[in-house]
């Protein structure tokens, strides 16, 4: 083999690899490989692709750097397949939204135009009463049990609000509302804890306000009003989003700090 041929070949393996890694991939999302399963040993891969052992190595590098596997060392080695998972996409969307500046107001005023069109397009399912609204009451009850303790409360109140989006039927909108919500949420449980601590927390009477609010929202959707359902969350939304704005409107949204814990499980 010449110095060109060499060359290429050097050139080549990269793309090879890439190609290993796109039809594994494919197999890993679409199913074929179920999560926690094992990809194929390493031999068997390299006499199924016919391409080299450093090829495969490095198929599995690009699919562990993607988080689709994870290779385990010693006697029970072999690459563990990891499904994908909406936490961590929201972490990586957390940080792309910090990395450009964008702030909680921004994240906010995103929240109102999305998760009113959750209410209403649970109000629009013909199986609510099934699917949608045994699980909006029972939390509607937890929340009313937390109503004295201010902390407990907001994450009892923001688990109705991931319970209806997830409700809703529409898995894209689960899954981009929901990503959404996981970095309001992070945010909101820090906020809740912190004022806690400083003894600001606002007062039960305002507890009870959004607690009515959610049975207003969940009877809405129970009657399979869509049009109350959305008007009542927009402005549940409008009026509740603004203790955590209220202190700095500017205030960036932040996955990396030590008190945030977004997509790391």
């Amino acid at each position: 083999m010449d110095e060109h041929e060499r060359h290429g070949s050097q050139l080549s393996q990269p793309r090879v690899a890439e190609m290993v890694a796109d039809i594994l991939r494919g197999r890993i999302v679409d199913g074929e490989l179920a999560d926690g399963a094992f990809l194929p040993k390493q031999d068997d891969l390299i006499a199924e692709f016919r391409v080299s052992r450093p090829s495969i190595r490095e198929a599995m590098r690009i699919l562990e750097t993607e988080g689709l596997i994870r290779v385990r060392r010693g006697n029970v080695g072999g690459a563990e397949v990891h499904a994908p998972k909406a936490a961590p996409a929201a972490y990586m969307l957390g940080l792309v939204m910090q990395s450009q500046h964008v702030t909680l107001t921004d994240l906010a005023s995103a929240l109102r135009i999305l998760e009113p069109a959750c209410a209403a397009l649970c109000a629009e399912r013909d199986d609510r009463d099934e699917q949608v609204l045994p699980r909006l009451t029972q939390l509607n009850d937890q929340a009313e049990k937390n109503v004295d303790d201010g902390p407990a409360f907001t994450r009892a109140a923001r688990r109705w609000y991931d319970e209806m989006v997830e409700s809703c039927g529409n898995r894209t909108m689960i899954l981009l509302v929901g990503t959404l919500e996981a970095i309001w949420s992070q945010h909101e449980s820090v906020w809740a804890d912190h004022i806690t601590a400083e003894g600001h927390y606002p007062e039960r009477r305002l507890r009870q306000q959004v607690l009515k609010t959610h049975v207003r929202i969940t009877e809405a959707i129970a009657a399979g009003n869509a049009d109350a359902a959305h008007r009542i969350a927009r402005r549940h939304l409008d009026e509740s989003q603004t203790y955590l704005l209220a202190k700095d409107p500017n205030k960036r949204v932040n996955v990396t700090s030590a008190n945030i814990h977004l997509g790391r499980f």
